[in-house]
């Protein structure tokens, strides 16, 4: 969590000025949202953004819920 929040603040946050909580509240998130689960790449996820990790994951290991019919 500690990268992620001085990734957050240099990429995002010290580059802008914002004029009030709001404006910021909104910045922040559509980087989140937007840019950084969609599209910046991961070294730890094999350099895939996190939301097209959890597809490769998902479809290479199904959750089974019970072994029991």
């Amino acid at each position: 969590m500690e990268r992620f929040f001085l990734n957050l603040k240099r990429e995002r946050v010290w580059q802008n000025d914002y004029a009030n909580h709001a404006e910021a509240r909104r910045d922040i998130t559509d980087y989140i949202v937007g840019f950084y689960n969609n599209v910046r790449l991961h070294s730890t996820l094999g350099y895939l953004p996190p939301t097209a990790y959890e597809r490769k994951t998902a479809v290479q290991h199904p959750i089974e819920v019970s072994g029991i019919t």
